[in-house]
């Protein structure tokens, strides 16, 4: 970074900072399709969605969840 860039940086308060971090941060966000992924960080991707693939229905309906409250209940 340059001098001149940093010391403007600097003499900003730390709200002004923080919108300065904001507004950095939104507009890598616009672009972060060029920002290309790593190896790692793709092996990761799938094995998490590999994951969430393979979880089996472990949910119940919501009919049976509450016949099932109604009569622990009674």
């Amino acid at each position: 970074m340059n001098k001149m860039l940093s010391e403007q940086i600097s003499s900003l308060t730390i709200p002004e900072k923080l919108q300065l971090i904001a507004d950095v941060w939104n507009s890598i966000i616009v672009d972060a399709d060029q920002v290309p992924l790593t190896q790692s960080q793709k092996q990761e991707l799938d094995r998490r969605l590999a994951l969430y693939q393979n979880i089996n229905n472990q949910g119940s309906a919501w009919e049976e969840v509450k016949q099932r409250i109604i009569e622990n209940n009674v």
